[in-house]
């Protein structure tokens, strides 16, 4: 009878075109790679896989394995989601997610998480989107949260949330007028997200125009930072007041009244669209919840 997992050892081969990202993926060696892949060719009686110096492609006998074996993969992933009950979900699931996260709704979604599927373990990251979604399409992550979708090929998505963007300063800065106009505001440091995204490109373009002064912009991947220095009296925070909520509530931190309008954050869920990713979308609609009931939509 043939062995599920060398139909799926050929196909994480298949996809990623490397036996070692198969091997990680799959949490094995890459010799027990081999072996499984060297098993249904033996079975089958035929070679499968091109081994060249940089890539693993499939032979023509190959890809019409890979039709068959993902659609197997397919109604096996079906059975257990038939089969399983509420907290079926096992192993290991490694999450990917922007900080604005970290500083909203991520403990109530690993309580949420933690209830539901007490036997799954999780590996949180948190970087910036661009390189969460490099480390997706690497397959170094299961599931991403973050800014913006993914657009390549095989990635499903999901709108979590998306949060307003405010101006957020030391209330006891003193304006000369309210609304504050962009003038003034450009007057003091602004401190934002880091290069490279999408915030602080926004940020930077916003303060780009002609007849502002030089505007002094300070960047940051720590979002703990960016608020440590708004609520020093430092510069002049360009955040979702969402991430601010408690600062704001004591009065160390405080919205400023502008017309200046910064575009919403959008945040969403991604992940690899594979026969076998029903959990992952069970992870994600957990996260969709969470995210909605904190108001973020």
């Amino acid at each position: 009878m043939m062995d599920l997992k060398a139909l799926e050892t050929f196909v994480r081969v298949a996809e990623l075109g490397s036996f070692r990202a198969a091997a990680n993926k799959l949490h094995t060696t890459q010799p027990a790679i081999s072996q499984r892949i060297a098993q249904l060719e033996s079975e089958l009686g035929a070679r499968l896989l091109e081994r060249e110096r940089r890539n693993v492609t499939p032979t023509p006998r190959g890809r019409t394995l890979l039709a068959y074996a993902e659609k197997m993969l397919a109604l096996r992933a079906e059975m257990l989601t038939v089969f399983s009950d509420s907290t079926s979900l096992r192993g290991v699931m490694r999450i990917g997610l922007a900080e604005t996260i970290v500083h909203t709704w991520l403990t109530r979604f690993l309580k949420q998480v933690n209830a539901i599927h007490p036997h799954l373990g999780l590996e949180i990251e948190v970087d910036i989107s661009p390189n969460l979604r490099d480390r997706l399409a690497a397959q170094e992550l299961d599931v991403v949260f973050m800014l913006g979708p993914s657009h390549l090929p095989l990635m499903e998505n999901r709108l979590l949330c998306s949060y307003p963007v405010s101006f957020v300063a030391s209330p006891e800065i003193a304006w000369s007028q309210k609304p504050v106009t962009l003038e003034e505001l450009a007057t003091f440091p602004i401190i934002t997200f880091s290069r490279n995204t999408q915030p602080y490109m926004a940020v930077r373009t916003l303060f780009s125009r002609h007849d502002l002064p030089p505007v002094r912009l300070h960047a940051s991947a720590s979002l703990s930072t960016v608020v440590h220095m708004a609520t020093e009296g430092l510069g002049i925070a360009v955040i979702p007041a969402a991430i601010v909520s408690g600062e704001l509530a004591s009065g160390r931190l405080a919205v400023i009244e502008t017309n200046t309008h910064i575009p919403d954050l959008p945040f969403y869920a991604a992940w690899t669209s594979t026969p076998d990713s029903s959990a992952a979308r069970q992870i994600v609609e957990i996260a969709a919840v969470i995210a909605q009931e904190r108001g973020g939509m």
